[in-house]
């Protein structure tokens, strides 16, 4: 083989650091650089880029046509028929009056159309941040006791929770929903859909008395302790809808095609069961029903904002939760069904949306809206083109508001039992946990953690727990960073992973080490342990002060046994703070090389020189 080029490991172009802290922050905050766009163009262009920017809808709304329109109220109108029973029934699970899910159907789905960039998105109540709000504020505040305080918390922590959402999109601060790991989110999830599912039973056995906590022993003792309450006509029409909804969602995921059948089955069930309850009401009275529902669009509730008192710290801390919980949904659930159609959803713009869309909403009295998962795809198989069918969901539940209020007194409490039943059943992704275990037994800890601390403990703690196992795991990755010993491919100049690579042999005299991680203050110590003649630094993106004083120390430590200390592709911003702490110059000119094949060859041909 020809002598190998040693080449010479080069510094950054110098910046001063100004330059320095802009680029770092446009690499965070602005990585896709959303102003390059606007360079070069008429005024009146910029305009109207501005208007595309901040409102998506004038983006498609000039090739908006008739084909398109039909396909939108198609879905509008199934996803409507999904929308209305859910969102009475998430209202109940929230404590919160039954008319206020149908608010919450009205006004933010009309705020998203303006403002969202995900086109099958259907917005309106979910299940689980339903569950936190009710779990939290029902541990301070009764919803019985004291209905207008509970409803006062319920939007106030739904305007935090929007100023909070938003405040993320606009200081491009998502990042911070990543903490949320997929691992934990699956554990999470799952608990709260057995904790939501256990609460249902009050209304599937037509128990009066329930106990008010959500954890599993006092709600299965609460179950049991009140068997005297248990309704026979409650249980046997209960299960029965159940065992009805149930299998038309059995038939449509055979079917995808036959979508529809699974989307009007709640609807469905709401108007048979009222028929039967209305028919048969004087004879058998136990069963429960909603009764009366005020007519009329959503009442402004910006005078019921609670923003000082004993209770705003509740109000704070369950906007925040219920905040980062819908958000983490809502952005999830774009950006899967725009990467089915290939297009881009901006995760920022939505936060922005999802936030505007709930301050809007506290002051409209609606909780906490985002993107569910089901109506949206419902939406999607309903064949959606644009936001335009959260326009028309909208328009059915207006009319419904404004004229089929009275309809919906005898709706049994029971079947809004089985609606959330059928929905939150889907949240238990059994085989997602089985991934878990087979990949990753540190991720599957972590889900464990999260479905028992929820089951268990309570709901913001299972959340707290999921979010600490998932620090955990980051800190454990950065204080105890992957190293490996490299060896040389015979006739290449590769080096890979002795324990992977058994072609790979050690090159006598060189232990070559290469570290998979920044070189902080957190793991400092412990890389110091691991002695070596050559350091591959390419993995190394970034390097701290004590990381600099362990590399110099470490090279003085060798040196004592008559080794030598050599860095391998360092990265430019390693070399740059070596450079800036003097600790570069005593590396010496056989102290930095570009590759570790360089090192080898040049560090061999010395020695042999030498010899």
């Amino acid at each position: 083989m020809p002598p190998l080029e040693i080449h010479r490991v080069c510094l950054p172009p110098k910046q001063s650091t100004l330059q320095k802290l802009k680029h770092r922050l446009g690499e965070i905050f602005f990585p896709e650089n959303p102003l390059h766009r606007f360079k070069n163009q008429t005024w009146f262009r910029k305009l109207l880029m501005g208007l595309q920017f901040l409102f998506p809808i004038f983006q498609w709304a000039p090739e908006y046509n008739a084909q398109l329109l039909k396909s939108d109220v198609i879905s509008g109108l199934t996803i409507a028929s999904l929308a209305i029973p859910q969102g009475i029934s998430y209202a109940k699970l929230a404590n919160l009056p039954p008319i206020v899910g149908l608010y919450s159907s009205f006004v933010p789905p009309l705020i998203y159309s303006l403002l969202g960039s995900s086109r099958h998105l259907a917005v309106g109540p979910v299940s689980i941040a339903s569950l936190v709000m009710g779990s939290m504020l029902s541990e301070v505040v009764s919803s019985t006791e004291e209905p207008i305080l509970y409803l006062k918390m319920a939007f106030t922590a739904t305007c935090f929770a929007g100023i909070f959402q938003a405040s993320l999109g606009f200081l491009r601060l998502g990042f911070i929903i990543d903490f949320l790991s997929k691992a934990t989110l699956v554990g999470f999830m799952a608990g709260a859909a057995v904790i939501v599912s256990l609460q249902q039973l009050k209304g599937l056995l037509g128990i009066v008395h329930f106990t008010t906590k959500m954890q599993f022993i006092p709600v299965m003792a609460s179950v049991f302790s009140h068997r005297q309450e248990w309704s026979w006509q409650t249980i046997v029409m209960g299960f029965s809808f159940l065992l009805f909804l149930f299998i038309t969602r059995h038939i449509s995921k055979r079917n995808p095609k036959l979508f529809w059948v699974a989307a009007a089955a709640p609807l469905t069930s709401v108007i048979v069961s009222t028929l039967i309850v209305f028919l048969l009401h004087s004879k058998h009275p136990k069963i429960s029903v909603i009764g009366h529902l005020p007519k009329g669009v959503n009442p402004p509730s910006s005078n019921m904002l609670y923003f000082s008192g004993p209770y705003l710290a509740l109000a704070i801390k369950t906007g925040i939760i219920t905040g980062i919980l819908s958000l983490t949904e809502g952005v999830a659930v774009g950006r899967t069904f725009a990467s089915l159609k290939n297009y881009q959803v901006d995760g920022n713009k939505e936060m922005m949306a999802i936030g505007l869309m709930n301050i809007c909403g506290s002051c409209s009295s609606c909780y906490v809206t985002t993107g569910s998962f089901s109506r949206s795809a419902v939406n999607y198989n309903a064949g959606a083109k644009t936001v335009v069918s959260n326009i028309i969901m909208a328009a059915a539940v207006l009319i419904t508001l404004l004229f089929l209020m009275p309809l919906f007194y005898y709706t049994p409490n029971v079947i809004l039992a089985t609606i959330i039943l059928t929905a939150v059943s889907g949240l238990i992704d059994y085989q997602a946990a089985y991934d878990l275990w087979k990949v990753d037994k540190l991720d599957c800890m972590a889900c464990l953690c999260s479905f028992f601390g929820v089951l268990f403990i309570s709901v913001p703690i299972g959340l707290a727990i999921a979010v600490g196992v998932s620090v955990f795991k980051i800190l454990l990755h950065v204080t105890r960073p992957n190293t490996m010993a490299l060896g040389n491919i015979p006739g290449t100049q590769i080096y890979q992973n002795l324990n992977r690579y058994g072609e790979a042999s050690r090159i006598p005299s060189f232990l070559i080490l290469a570290i998979e991680a920044p070189f902080y203050f957190a793991n400092s110590t412990y890389l110091q342990e691991r002695l070596t003649v050559i350091h591959i630094l390419s993995a190394v993106t970034a390097i701290d002060t004590s990381g600099i004083d362990t590399l110099f120390e470490l090279r003085k430590m060798l040196e004592k046994r008559l080794l030598q200390l050599v860095l391998a592709n360092p990265v430019g911003s390693v070399m740059e703070k070596l450079q800036q702490s003097k600790t570069l110059g005593s590396f010496g000119l056989n102290g930095v090389y570009l590759t570790v094949g360089e090192a080898v060859a040049d560090i061999s041909s010395l020695w042999k020189a030498r010899a």
